[in-house]
C-alpha cells in the first residue's frame, strides 16, 4: 500500500469492549499514512444527545478502548520511524451526523470490510477514494469479552456540566489525547483546559524544540473540536497548580493522570480553604505502566510504546527534524 499524507479510517463497534479484531487494520492504515490519521469509531453507544447513556459509568471502558487504539496506532507509527504522525480518535454516533468540514484536506478514506455503511457523511468524505481493509476475523469470531451499556442503580451524575484538566500539552501525543478525550467524554457543557505557561518550562529538556504556548493552545483546541465540537472549550495559561479550579465555583469535576494526582489533592485543599465545593476527581490510569485494567498482551504493547513529550523532543533533536 503506497503512502498517503492524510487519511481517515471508519470502524463500526458493536460494543465498547477492546476491539482487538481491528488491530491489523489499524496497523496497516497507520503504515500507509505519513502525516495525519483520524480513526472514527462509530457506535450508537457514543450518543452525546439526550439519552440513557451514562458517560461517567462508562469511564473505565472508554479509556481502555481509547488506550488500546491509540497505543496500537502509535506503536505502529513509532516502529516505522514516524514519531510525528498525528493520530486522533473520534467516538461518534453516526446518526448524529458530522460537521460539514469534517474530512477537509483528507486524501483517502479507509473502511472495515463487512461494516455497515456510515450515514450522513459530508461530501468531503464521500468523494474521497475508498479502500476497504480486513479485520482479524479469528479474533472477531472469538471475542475475549464484550461490554455493552447497561442500566445501573448508581446515583452519580451521568456527566458534569463543567470539567477541568491541565498539562503542558507539548507536541500533542496519544497520552495527551486520552486525557483530553476523557475530560470531554464526561462533560456536558464546557471543558476548561489549563496549559502550563512558557515561563514554567524553562528547565525542560530540549526546550529549544518545545512548542510555544500559542501552538500548544491551538493544537489542543483543534483536537477537542474534532473530538466533540458541540462543547465549549476555555483554554487558559497555567502559572500555578490551581488555575481556574482554585477559584471557579462552577467546576464540578477534575481529570488527572496518575503522575498529576498529587496536584488534585492540592486543589482540594485550596478549594476547601476558599469554601468552594469539592471536585469529583477522575484518574486516567490505563496509560500507567502498572495498569491493572489492561490484559497482558495490551500491557506489553503499552510498555513498548513511548507516550512522552520528552521522548518526542529527544527524537526531534537526534533526527534534526
Amino acid at each position: 500500500m503506497s503512502s498517503i499524507k492524510r487519511t481517515v479510517l471508519f470502524a463500526h463497534l458493536q460494543d465498547i469492549g477492546v476491539p482487538h479484531h481491528l488491530g491489523p487494520a489499524i496497523a496497516s492504515v497507520t503504515a500507509a499514512t505519513t502525516e495525519a490519521l483520524v480513526i472514527v469509531l462509530a457506535s450508537q453507544l457514543f450518543r452525546t444527545a439526550e439519552s440513557t447513556s451514562n458517560h461517567v459509568q462508562q469511564w473505565d471502558h472508554v479509556q481502555r478502548l481509547l488506550t488500546y487504539v491509540y497505543v496500537k496506532a502509535t506503536k505502529a507509527a513509532q516502529d516505522l520511524g514516524k514519531v510525528l504522525l498525528d493520530i486522533s480518535i473520534v467516538l461518534k454516533d453516526p446518526s448524529e451526523g458530522f460537521p460539514n468540514n469534517f474530512g477537509n484536506g483528507m486524501d483517502m478514506c479507509f473502511r472495515i470490510q463487512g461494516d455497515p455503511p456510515v450515514p450522513h457523511l459530508p461530501d468531503s468524505i464521500e468523494t474521497l477514494p475508498q479502500v476497504f481493509v480486513v479485520p482479524d476475523k479469528a479474533i472477531e469470531a472469538h471475542p475475549q469479552h464484550s461490554v455493552c451499556a447497561t442500566p445501573s442503580c448508581d446515583t452519580s451524575p451521568s456527566s458534569y456540566p463543567v470539567v477541568a484538566l491541565g498539562g503542558t500539552f507539548d507536541h500533542l501525543h496519544a497520552g495527551h489525547k486520552i486525557l483530553l478525550s476523557m475530560a470531554a467524554w464526561i462533560a456536558s457543557t464546557k471543558v476548561i483546559i489549563g496549559i502550563t505557561d512558557d515561563e514554567l518550562l524553562k528547565n525542560k529538556s530540549n526546550k529549544n524544540v518545545l512548542e510555544s504556548m500559542a501552538v500548544r493552545m491551538e493544537r489542543t483546541r483543534s483536537f477537542l473540536q474534532l473530538f466533540r465540537p458541540e462543547l465549549e472549550y476555555e483554554i487558559v495559561s497555567l502559572r500555578d497548580v490551581y488555575g481556574p479550579t482554585g477559584w471557579d465555583p462552577n467546576v464540578q469535576a477534575l481529570v488527572v493522570s496518575m503522575e498529576t494526582l498529587p496536584g488534585a489533592a492540592s486543589i482540594d485543599s485550596k478549594r476547601s480553604a476558599e469554601s468552594l465545593p469539592p471536585l469529583r476527581t477522575f484518574v486516567i490510569d490505563v496509560i500507567s505502566s502498572e495498569s491493572e485494567k489492561l490484559d497482558h498482551e495490551d500491557m506489553e504493547m503499552l510498555k513498548q510504546t513511548k507516550l512522552s513529550s520528552t521522548f518526542i523532543r529527544d527524537w526531534i533533536v537526534k533526527n534534526a527534524v
